[in-house]
């Protein structure tokens, strides 16, 4: 081990927490490392992966994580390769032939690829020592950053044979470290954790009202100019507005958001890793797979969304070591933007009802469906939909078979005529089928697959083949588009109504607990305690100093965040005026009245996939009431509806009379 260390990666010594972690994997056990960012966790399988017999299979989070991770094993001259979506066919076959041959030792993969039958295929073929989990605090519904995709990995360990597993993260709390040694049976002694207190880090909460923290961002980045820095925003639209406001201040500054193309993000994040750019304004999509040492200071423009979130993402500074500063410009006006991301990711418990029927309906068969119009028909968003399917495959309910691409199109780049006379014999007339097959449009050919199969007997999957072909060799420009999922319906004997209310218990377990850890860290910015030891203490490390002297509090500052502006009162509002258009433009387009979720979501302005279909951002009453706590919009619309007031205006409302020809229709009964 010692030796591998030296001679391989060139390190004299072992950082704190690494030789315990190395030594246990060495030692046959399953482990889990917990180091603060920039800590040496990687180190801990690509040293074990060298001394291990057969191949350690890593589950990475994103892309840019593999890549630099590839680019640092390829200098040391370590065999390692990914499987990942920007390769061809060709170049992901190569790599699973050098792992089926024993070349490679690391093999790094998304979680989403475990969802493809013939990757899953390949992996029961070839030995596996090791699973790396890295960001594993993603495997906890209770810590931040869950992704559905991840409760499946204990499952696929036992499927696949391997006989250990190796858990990284720099963010998880007590809790969520019990969740994952649960889930993969790890140790208690095998869980390695060095500490969350961060001794070159200053941690400030300065309070500032909302309409005073523009001018007080640019008077604090004025006094570092020069410095690279993070301000982080929550909304992308704010990002925009921000970079913006800096450089007419004079404070050069770019935007990063989720929603800018991606070569353009890419270009940002050169500039700011080149030292081009020293000012990035961004949201929580900016970070993952930065390791940009010098970073002289963390500005939370708006509220983090958690505890483990802020920990995060302030620990993108310093990681050279140098001081650096961490500060939050804090108040509550933002609380409620925060709180309607968790309630707008809690799905109605007609919704799942609908989902669970349509699995019923594909009785013990294949269930084919596309995600974003299925995310339409039950009107639940892409990330809880992942989540409620990822919850039935856990019961035994379904099994991912496979996904294909419903649509393929070409462009021309040869003429049909031109592209035919480049074979010969049976292929030939499989192409002239092929090209017979798609009809063309001015510009674009869409293929007929039944046509082709009913005409020519062509399989699908030659067909697909043909066309990559084609565009390797610049005959076409190919396009795909509609990604149909394939499951197998495994259990068609459950009860969906009463599925359907369990299901949503928990989702709604899940919404107060997310609710509940926006609260716990504006508790943590008020604290009269020292902040580092308050945020250490949270992840359960209880060695770090109890003064550290030098956060705001140690320097006497202790926060009051103030409240938000006083709003008018609800009682005050017309139900009416603010829910008759969308009530009315509802029933036109379900024949059904909207419940009171459906209405708080509108009048707080919280997205759906049903608003897309209505446009409901058009409609008199959107996002009026978004300033107002969501449970308390929820209670005067539940009173509303219960109570009858109003009732007579929208039951003779153009939807009472459109909908069931009188009076006596469902929008009027749900009101009394």
């Amino acid at each position: 081990m010692h030796d591998t260390l030296k001679r391989v990666f060139g390190y004299p010594q072992f950082r704190p927490g690494q030789e315990a972690t190395v030594g246990a994997v060495l030692a046959g056990r399953s482990a889990a490392a917990i180091f603060p960012t920039g800590s040496g966790k990687s180190l801990c399988y690509q040293l074990p992966a060298l001394l291990l017999p057969h191949l350690t299979l890593v589950i990475s989070p994103l892309l840019a994580l593999m890549q630099d991770q590839l680019a640092f094993l390829a200098r040391l001259g370590i065999a390692a390769g990914s499987i990942d979506s920007a390769q061809s066919r060709d170049e992901a076959n190569a790599v699973m032939a050098r792992a089926r041959s024993g070349e490679l030792k690391i093999l790094m993969v998304s979680v989403e690829r475990l969802k493809n039958e013939r990757f899953r295929h390949f992996l029961q073929q070839v030995p596996i020592s090791l699973l790396v989990v890295d960001e594993a605090h993603c495997i906890s519904e209770w810590g931040h950053n869950f992704r559905p995709d991840y409760l499946k990995l204990p499952d696929y360990q036992r499927r696949f044979g391997i006989a250990q597993a190796l858990l990284l993260t720099a963010t998880a709390t007590p809790q969520v470290i019990a969740d994952m040694q649960a889930r993969f049976a790890i140790a208690a002694g095998d869980v390695v954790t060095t500490g969350f207190y961060r001794p070159n880090l200053d941690l400030r909460v300065e309070p500032v009202q909302g309409q005073d923290k523009r001018r007080r961002l640019v008077e604090w980045l004025g006094e570092r100019a020069g410095r690279p820095g993070i301000v982080y925003v929550t909304l992308q639209k704010t990002a925009e507005q921000i970079a913006e406001h800096l450089e007419r201040h004079g404070i050069p500054a770019e935007a990063y958001h989720a929603g800018l193309p991606g070569d353009r993000r890419e270009a940002v994040q050169k500039r700011f890793m080149a030292g081009q750019t020293n000012c990035i304004v961004a949201t929580i999509a900016f970070g993952m797979g930065i390791d940009k040492r010098d970073i002289r200071h963390v500005v939370h423009f708006d509220l983090p969304k958690s505890i483990e979130n802020y920990s995060q993402e302030i620990g993108r500074a310093g990681r050279d070591g140098q001081r650096s500063e961490c500060l939050v410009l804090a108040n509550r006006d933002s609380l409620n933007v925060l709180e309607n991301f968790v309630y707008g990711d809690t799905p109605e418990q007609d919704g799942i009802r609908c989902v669970l029927d349509e699995v019923l309906a594909a009785g013990q068969g294949q269930w084919e469906f596309m995600q974003g119009p299925l995310a339409d028909r039950s009107n639940i968003r892409a990330l809880p939909l992942k989540t409620l399917l990822v919850q039935l495959e856990l019961k035994g309910l379904i099994a991912p078979r496979y996904a294909y691409y419903a649509e393929y199109r070409f462009k021309y780049l040869l003429e049909p005529e031109a592209l035919l006379e480049r074979f010969d014999g049976e292929r030939r007339a499989f192409v002239a089928a092929l090209i017979q097959a798609s009809p063309r449009a001015r510009t674009w050919a869409t293929v007929d697959f039944h046509a082709l199969s009913r005409q020519y007997g062509a399989e699908r999957g030659r067909v697909v083949k043909a066309l990559d072909h084609f565009q390797e060799k610049c005959w076409i420009e190919l396009e795909s588009k509609q990604m149909t999922e394939v499951y197998g319906v495994l259990d068609s004997g459950f009860d969906s109504q009463a599925l359907s209310r369990e299901l949503h218990g928990h989702f709604s377990r899940h919404e107060s607990a997310e609710v509940a850890r926006i609260h716990a860290m504006l508790d943590l910015f008020a604290s009269d305690r020292c902040l580092g030891r308050r945020l250490a203490e949270h992840f359960g490390d209880h060695d770090a100093p109890v003064q550290c002297g030098h956060c705001s509090v140690c320097d006497g500052e202790v926060a009051r965040l103030p409240a938000p502006p006083e709003l008018p009162a609800l009682v005050d509002k017309s139900f009416a005026a603010l829910c008759e258009a969308f009530i009315h433009r509802h029933g036109q387009h379900t024949g059904n009245p909207p419940s009171a979720q459906r209405l708080t979501r509108f009048l707080c302005g919280i997205g759906a996939p049903l608003f897309t279909r209505l446009k409901a951002r058009t409609i008199a009453g959107h996002g009026t009431l978004e300033a107002y706590p969501y449970a308390e919009v929820r209670a005067w619309v539940e009173r509303h509806l219960a109570g009858g007031s109003d009732a007579a205006v929208i039951a003779g409302s153009a939807f009472a009379r459109d909908s069931c020809g009188s009076r006596e229709c469902g929008v009027a009964a749900s009101i009394r």
